[in-house]
């Protein structure tokens, strides 16, 4: 991305961190939360390489072109999960919106221009935007739920506020990285 090296490494560290987090939520023993740990992981991992800053390393034109063709797998992927999920209608905006990128990104490598915001930029930037106050919202403490005796605490990959958290923090990197381009 197009952004200056202190906040480009920062925003790297965010996203290795999120898919480092996401891998271990790979560990579930509930398999839909295994599928959805695994592609987080895939978006928190490639927004992190997205986001190495562009003062450290220029890639040529056909590492975006592999990366629009990685993400538009995993929009695919999205869209066909979809069908009995409706949270994977995120994962399909995420995953399409890093094609967006690597596509603009591949087009002008390097330097963007400063013409107003193009439309889908502004769609992308108002939809994570709304998620972002949405998801930090339920994040706000409730009440603890007590658990029943004898019954296992949730393990690192079974902890619902963990994987919000996870969603938020690649939420605010996607909204950095679209402020960017």
């Amino acid at each position: 991305m197009h952004e200056p090296a202190s906040p480009g490494w920062l925003l790297v560290a965010l996203c290795a961190a999120t898919g480092a987090y996401c891998l271990l939520r790979m560990r579930s023993a509930v398999e839909e939360q295994r599928r959805a740990a695994g592609g987080e992981a895939l978006m928190g991992f490639g927004m992190a390489v997205m986001a190495v800053p562009t003062a450290v390393v220029v890639p040529p034109r056909w590492i975006w072109v592999a990366y629009a063709l990685v993400f538009g797998g995993a929009a695919l992927r999205a869209l066909w999960a979809a069908r009995t999920s409706s949270h994977h209608l995120h994962h399909l905006v995420g995953a399409g919106a890093m094609v967006y990128m690597a596509a603009a990104m591949a087009a002008s490598p390097g330097h963007h221009e400063h013409g107003g915001i193009p439309p889908l930029t502004g769609a992308l930037l108002l939809y994570f935007t709304v998620y972002v106050l949405w998801s930090g919202a339920r994040l706000v403490p409730v009440a603890a739920v007590a658990t029943a005796e004898g019954a296992r605490p949730a393990g690192w990959g079974d902890r619902p506020e963990l994987a919000r958290a996870c969603r938020l923090s690649m939420a605010i990197g996607m909204l950095a990285m679209l402020l960017t381009l």
